[in-house]
This record gives C-alpha cells, sequence and structure tokens, in this order.
C-alpha cells in the first residue's frame, strides 16, 4: 500500500488557524469526538469474536443507544497497524460537557439495564475480561470538509486513518488558508469515487496538540490504492500547468511538518450507533 505524498497532505489545512477561522468556516455544529485505543487481553484462553461482538451488542443495545448525550459510536479493529493487539472505540458528542453528562447516564442505564447487582457486576466483568489494563484516550474536534459516509449503513467498511503532525508558521494566513484548501477538498477529496467517506479531526485534549487526524472510508485495500492515483488525477486537473501545481504545493508545505502515521481498521457495523436523522426543513 502506497501511503507517499501521493496521498497530498494538503487535507492536513483543515487545521484551523485560530477559532475565529473555525467559527467562519464551519456550516455544522463543531462536535467532540473521543478516541479510546483498547487492547485485547491475550491472556484470555477461551477467547471468542462471536461472544465478544454478542456482549458489546447487549451492551450498545441496553446502554449506548439509549444515552442521548451519545450521537454516534463505532468500533474498528486491527486490519493494518504497528499492533495486532489494537482496537479504537470511537463516540460523538455535541458538546465538550455532553462528555461528561455521558459517563453519569451510563451509569444509570446500566443499573436500569441489570437492577441485580449480582448479574451486573457478573456481565460488566465479562465485558471488561476481553480487554487488557491498559488503554489511552484521546479527544478531536471535529471540522469543515466532511464527506459523510451516506451508503449502507451495515455494511463492513475499512477506516484508513492518518495522522500527521502540523505546523504553526509565524508567516501563516487565513487567506492563504483557505485557498489552498477549500478547492482540493472540493474538487479532489469529495470528487474522489474511492473515498466513500471523509472525516477531518483536530486535536482538542491528549499528547500532542499537532496531532491533525483524516478517516478515510473505503471498501477494500484496493479500493484505497486507486483512491491514491484517483487524488493525483483530480489534483492535477485543477491546474493549468505542473509549474503552478508545485508553486502550490510548496506554499502548503509550511503547514505541516511532514510527519505521518497510518493505521487502517476493520469497522464492525453491528455494533455501531448510527447518527440520528437530520430533522426535515
Amino acid at each position: 500500500m502506497r501511503t507517499s505524498s501521493r496521498l497530498l497532505v494538503v487535507v492536513i489545512f483543515t487545521l484551523l488557524l485560530g477559532s475565529s477561522l473555525l467559527t467562519a468556516q464551519e456550516k455544522q455544529p463543531q462536535r467532540y469526538l473521543t478516541v479510546t485505543t483498547l487492547h485485547w487481553n491475550m491472556d484470555m484462553e477461551d477467547f471468542s469474536m462471536d461472544e465478544w461482538k454478542a456482549i458489546e451488542k447487549e451492551f450498545t443495545k441496553k446502554v449506548t443507544a439509549k444515552n442521548e448525550y451519545v450521537l454516534a459510536t463505532n468500533f474498528g479493529i486491527h486490519f493494518m497497524t504497528a499492533d495486532n493487539t489494537e482496537l479504537v472505540y470511537v463516540q460523538l458528542f455535541n458538546s465538550w460537557n455532553d462528555i461528561d453528562k455521558s459517563s453519569k447516564r451510563n451509569g444509570e442505564l446500566i443499573k436500569a439495564a441489570w437492577p441485580d447487582e449480582a448479574k451486573r457486576e457478573a456481565f460488566l466483568k465479562k465485558r471488561d475480561s476481553y480487554y487488557d489494563a491498559y488503554h489511552s484516550d484521546e479527544i478531536y474536534a471535529t471540522i469543515s470538509g466532511a464527506k459523510p459516509y451516506m451508503e449502507e449503513e451495515d455494511k463492513e467498511m475499512l477506516f484508513y486513518v492518518r495522522k500527521s503532525h502540523l505546523a504553526f508558521p509565524d508567516d501563516g494566513t487565513e487567506k492563504e488558508f483557505n485557498e489552498l484548501r477549500d478547492p482540493f477538498v472540493k474538487n479532489v477529496i469529495h470528487k474522489n469515487q474511492y473515498i466513500k467517506g471523509y472525516y477531518p479531526y483536530v486535536h482538542a485534549w491528549g499528547a500532542d496538540k499537532r496531532d491533525f487526524v483524516e478517516v478515510f472510508v473505503v471498501e477494500s485495500l484496493d479500493a484505497l490504492e486507486k483512491s491514491f492515483d484517483e487524488i493525483d488525477k483530480l489534483n492535477k486537473a485543477r491546474f493549468a500547468d505542473e509549474k503552478k501545481q508545485k508553486a502550490s504545493g510548496k506554499k502548503m508545505g509550511k503547514y505541516f511538518t511532514g510527519f505521518h502515521g497510518d493505521y487502517v481498521y476493520r469497522s464492525v457495523p453491528e455494533l455501531s450507533k448510527k447518527m440520528p436523522p437530520r430533522p426535515k426543513k
């Protein structure tokens, strides 16, 4: 799988140079994504993927689906990452306050779902037994430029996650930022037939404020490979000649460090909480 500059990390420019820029560009309200990186309990002798799914499905149905503060959730299981024990659990919230409220609400819903204390503790113990004690948490803020996934909700997809490190140039301007970013997102990412969904996030809380995370939803590794070629094709079509394309690339280069990491996860659609439908106008 090619993960070179062909993906054109110009998409990084969705980093907001200031909060005023967010207000000006966001057509949708800013939301927050919590990402919990979990690890399988490798010492579990009777590990069963089917049982794990059944347990998490029951928890989702009885707790997460009823938690009004949680907009949507999803699991991503290791497909091509550095750690085969890794899986991620993501939750989307309307506001920062809703993150705190959801935790309290979960506690209430858990007690309501399993009123018998012994049965409740047994279920939670079994659920926890699938995971190692170590986990990490990050919170990201949504930003404009998303391409919502609009196809089959129950279809297993791949999440290609690209984590880049942003630079903060002294000579960066909002005008230049917009001129570089907007046409690329509109004419390259959104028109790419192989990218079924695209979600950009910036750091809100966690270890590294430089983090810029892009999630590309694709059907397969083959589709991901083809998306790189399509990005090249669509980006070249935006410029009259190669010299202008290189000049644009040089300008955009100052907004990121050049570092990135690549991760591919497999979705588990049967365990997800779907976004509520938008109200009709």
